[in-house]
């Protein structure tokens, strides 16, 4: 199979290449890089137009990597103006001739400008309602404006503040998007895979602000390029080093403490690197002054070199660790609070290049990344799990005058083993070597002024398992004056899955296994998106979705909870929408947003017929949240900057007992007037009671003081400010309480060196 794809790509790429040469003998292409000037930092969405007598002749738009691409203009002179919203528009005129290339490689100054009355400023939040058929863009800005117990931003802070996103809490470090479970969710950094990206502590992720570009979040219908999730998808580019000069930021707060260090590599290469660390303080300087303890540590390392090695070339080399340990309470309630322990590894090499006289991108790409995580002592962990995943990809853009075909070919190799000490009773001690591979084609077609459509199509395979998959998919956008519409829908499967016990909220330990029962699980998006400039300070948006899942892997339901339980399938329907407004002045920035959605499980198992009278049953799961409302705001007083966020969420389900009784073992001889036997919980209908509300009020004040080119913020903040007792998880078994962190004051300060 891995050769039939690699020969179809060959021929796909080799017959690309000939037709262009065909057409490229009577035109000529514009082609380079844009980045910014005052730290070589790659540009996207800047426009870039060639211009003749005769007006318009080519446009182009730069994606991600400051990339841009004007393909087939006719032999003469051009002017190619070069703009971008927040730096200063420049223009270079260039001779195209019959077969020939103009490379530019165009550095633009920053610049702030007012248009209509509405200040504009690199890197100014915004763009909440700006979403297209569940694809959202977040910058770094963006994280920074929701107030954290720490200086610097993160990316889990945007999405904990997005309509459809459910949170495990202040602890866990779970996310599930649209209904969809953390193990469904695809995270990457520079295409290296996480699998357990978001520390325990709910305030952070491996992906603070000050390494992060942007990231594009797929809450759903993501196109052709990316598989093997049913769920979402989040495309974290990270940042590259100044290659300017050197520069660097430095931050303490009670919970974490953290450094940022960048510059060239030399006076006289084209090259830079980006270091960040940081390092969790909650257990000693938080816990203290909290006046309870805070049991979690976790930390994380990033590292980044970057270069241009040709005129024509990028290459980026990635690396990153984070680790996590805490105490979380038990699956099902029996066995006392047990510590988790996670480690994340990746590694990652990546090649940009512009060939020959050819308008084509390519991207040559090695990722490897591992995950280890256990559950109990660490002397003799009561389960434990390891998986790996080593990947060689191609992926290929060709611009044309219509728009692009996007398309590429993907080799994997993935280790996965664990030993779950009884936990399942039909999945018990696990370890296999897979191989995959397969490739996507997803054409962009400009079919109308501001009309895009792209259709897409991933074909992937698992040789060792004789399994292959066909997943067509559709993207369409309409841009107009002052109005949006957007639609996507896809097939998505899933091979790889997370294994956990989900009949409990506080549930973290996840293993990673080929499907174990047979079955793989599949999904099918649908999502519709409108959007539109209310007026010149006021954006709405809104958008529904719907989302059909099969062959889900769930625990075992009876009424009786056991110390193990048997994997078993369910389907899932999830319906939503979203809803959205935004106001954007020169003093205030806010929005808020409002997620309605529907979240239901269908089990099939034989032995809910001696239960409840029938072999299928209809339930909620447990991060079925119906309503949730999100508002943000920030504003400038005097020389201080306020921001604040409000969150509300109903109650989510959880399972209600019904009663208790004893259990003993009749495997020998027993006495059991001597032996107590262990204690049960008889539950109800599996997730049949429902939690209070959530919602909590957290508040910051930053204030900025300049030293010549550096500065120092300083910044205080409240999370749950009026100190509401949100519930984190509910012990059915010993009908504990547990909530999620009180009111948690914080002050701290960064300095940044420029």
């Amino acid at each position: 199979m891995r050769g039939f794809l690699l020969s179809l790509s060959l021929c796909l790429f080799l017959s690309l290449v000939s037709a262009e040469e065909a057409n490229s003998q009577d035109t000529g292409s514009v082609r380079g890089f844009v980045s910014k000037l005052e730290n070589g930092e790659p540009i996207p969405d800047a426009n870039v137009v060639a211009q003749n007598d005769s007006g318009v002749a080519g446009t182009s738009v730069t994606n991600n990597d400051g990339v841009f691409v004007i393909p087939r203009l006719k032999p003469g002179r051009y002017i190619v103006v070069f703009t971008h919203v927040s730096r200063v528009s420049r223009q270079d005129t260039v001779t195209v001739t019959a077969g020939g290339l103009v490379s530019l490689d165009v550095e633009l100054a920053y610049q702030e400008r007012s248009l209509e009355e509405l200040e504009i400023i690199e890197n100014k939040i915004g763009g909440q309602t700006e979403i297209k058929a569940g694809l959202q863009t977040v910058d770094p800005a963006d994280m920074d404006l929701i107030p954290s117990p720490d200086v610097s931003g993160d990316v889990v802070a945007v999405l904990n503040a997005l309509p459809g996103v459910v949170t495990a809490g202040d602890q866990g470090g779970q996310l599930y998007i649209r209904g969809g479970e953390p193990s469904q969710n695809l995270v990457m950094i520079d295409g290296i895979l996480l699998y357990q990206p978001f520390h325990l502590v709910g305030f952070y992720s491996a992906f603070p602000s000050d390494i992060v570009s942007s990231a594009d979040v797929y809450a759903g219908g993501f196109g052709a390029r990316y598989g093997g999730r049913l769920s979402s998808v989040i495309d974290i580019v990270s940042r590259n080093g100044n290659t300017k000069r050197f520069g660097g930021q430095f931050s303490i707060s009670p919970f974490i403490a953290g450094a940022t260090i960048e510059g060239p590599l030399s006076d006289v290469s084209d090259y830079s690197f980006l270091l960040s660390g940081r390092s969790s303080t909650v257990e000693r300087a938080a816990s203290s002054y909290v006046g309870q303890e805070i049991p979690y540590h976790f930390n994380d390392f990033f590292g980044k070199i970057f270069g241009a090695p040709r005129s024509n070339a990028r290459i980026g080399l990635t690396g990153i660790r984070t680790y996590d340990r805490g105490i979380v309470g038990d699956d099902i309630g029996i066995t006392p609070l047990s510590e988790i322990r996670y480690e994340n590894r990746g590694l990652g090499a990546r090649y940009l290049y512009l060939p020959g006289t050819l308008p084509i991108l390519a991207e040559f790409s090695f990722t490897a990344s591992d995950l280890t995580t256990s559950l109990g002592p660490e002397e003799q962990p009561e389960r434990q799990a390891t998986a790996g995943r080593i990947e060689l990809a191609t992926n290929v853009t060709h611009y044309t005058p219509v728009g692009a075909v996007e398309w590429g070919l993907f080799a994997r190799t993935l280790k996965l083993q664990s030993e779950l000490g009884g936990s399942f009773q039909n999945f018990v001690s696990y370890r296999e070597f897979l191989t995959e591979a397969g490739l996507y084609v997803g054409p962009k077609l400009n079919v109308a002024d501001g009309m895009t459509l792209q259709p897409g199509l991933r074909v992937h395979s698992f040789p060792s398992k004789n399994r292959a998959f066909v997943e067509p998919r559709l993207r369409f956008e309409w841009d107009r004056e002052k109005d949006a519409l957007s639609f996507a829908a896809g097939l998505y499967h899933q091979e790889i899955v997370g294994i956990n016990d989900r009949r409990d909220a506080a549930s973290v330990f996840t293993a990673w296994a080929a499907t174990p029962l047979g079955s793989v699980p599949r999904a099918i998006h649908v999502i519709a998106g409108y959007s539109r400039q209310a007026n010149r300070f006021v954006n709405i948006s809104g958008e529904v979705y719907f989302k059909d899942l099969r062959d889900l892997l769930i625990g075992e339901w009876t009424p009786y909870p056991r110390f193990t339980t048997r994997l078993q399938y369910a389907d899932g329907q999830v319906f939503g929408l979203d809803l959205r407004a935004e106001v954007k002045t020169n003093s205030f920035y806010g929005y808020v947003n409002y997620g309605l959605s529907s979240v239901q499980y269908t089990a099939r198992q034989p032995s809910l017929l001696v239960w409840f009278g029938t072999d299928r049953y209809r339930f909620r799961p447990a991060h079925d949240r119906r309503h949730q409302i999100n508002v943000v705001a920030t504003t400038t007083v005097g020389k201080f900057t306020v921001s604040g966020r409000w969150q509300f969420g109903s109650g989510l389900p959880y399972n209600r007992a019904e009663g208790f009784d004893g259990f003993v073992l009749l495997n020998t001889d027993v006495d059991v007037f001597e032996n107590p036997g262990s204690r049960r919980v008889i539950y109800e209908k599996p997730f049949n009671g429902i939690l209070p509300t959530y919602h909590r009020l957290d508040l910051s004040i930053d204030r900025d003081f300049k030293i010549g080119r550096s500065s120092i913020t300083a910044q205080f903040s409240a999370i749950n400010a009026y100190n509401r007792p949100n519930i984190f998880y509910l012990d059915v078994f010993t009908l504990r309480r547990a909530d999620q962190f009180p009111f948690l004051p914080s002050l701290g300060i960064k300095a940044t060196i420029r």
